[in-house]
């Protein structure tokens, strides 16, 4: 995994990483397309690229099996400014479970959803107040089974400005944004360690600024980046 850095290394200077990741996507796909552009996260999507590749962890830690797995999904909003964004959500600090996080809006499949498509676009409104129809849906990466039992579905949208969101305070404390191609840049994927009881525990994680991107949230941008780009 030759793309994933230690946490021990520095970030490069951005002039020379936007130059660095805007060569490695044209060794992809030559003068097809633009790189970040509508039509070249559309083309990611379609064809032959349209099935996800296999899932790839942090960890090889054995995770629950497929009777014990709750479905959920997530939508990974690509915001399509000149520069395309990611947005993401800091999670409530009063809440039981992963307080202060940073997460893709999303949450646990209901019983009358019809496809993990409607649950990522139910959650996202209910969190957020973006409306579905301002999504066009381009695709899915695969599922992410976390250690704790849930099945995520990413469900990758679009999402054309100007927003008008109303975050859920009872859910959501922050709304943020993030440059899809600074998240695309493997120099900005880091592979970190915490002890838990007797067992060391790896993680992905990105930092932007003040924000730490980490555990499941950068591992499904670590994904994205092996779909998008093909690393």
């Amino acid at each position: 995994m030759g793309y994933i850095i230690s946490s021990m290394d520095l970030v490069p200077n951005k002039k020379a990483t936007s130059r660095w990741c805007f060569y490695l996507v044209h060794m992809s796909f030559g003068d097809k397309v633009k790189p970040y552009s509508i039509d070249w996260l559309r083309d990611r999507f379609s064809g032959t690229r349209a099935q996800a590749a296999s899932t790839l962890y942090c960890d090889d830690e054995t995770l629950p099996d497929e009777a014990e797995q709750r479905l959920a999904s997530v939508l990974v909003p690509v915001i399509m400014r000149n520069a395309p964004t990611v947005l993401f959500t800091v999670r409530a600090s009063h809440l039981r479970q992963g307080a202060g996080q940073i997460s893709f809006p999303g949450g646990r499949a209901e019983p009358d959803d019809p496809t993990p498509q409607h649950t990522a676009l139910r959650e996202t409104f209910e969190e957020i107040g973006l409306p579905p129809e301002r999504v066009e849906i381009i695709g899915r990466l695969a599922h992410y089974v976390t250690r704790n039992g849930h099945c995520i579905a990413p469900v990758i949208g679009l999402v054309h400005p100007p927003l008008t969101l109303r975050p859920n305070d009872d859910e959501v404390a922050e709304v943020f944004e993030v440059p899809l191609e600074y998240l695309l840049d493997h120099r900005n994927h880091l592979r970190h360690s915490q002890q838990s009881n007797d067992h060391l525990r790896h993680y992905f994680a990105i930092q932007y600024g003040d924000y730490y991107i980490r555990g499941v949230t950068a591992g499904l941008l670590v994904n994205l980046h092996r779909h998008l780009i093909g690393a």
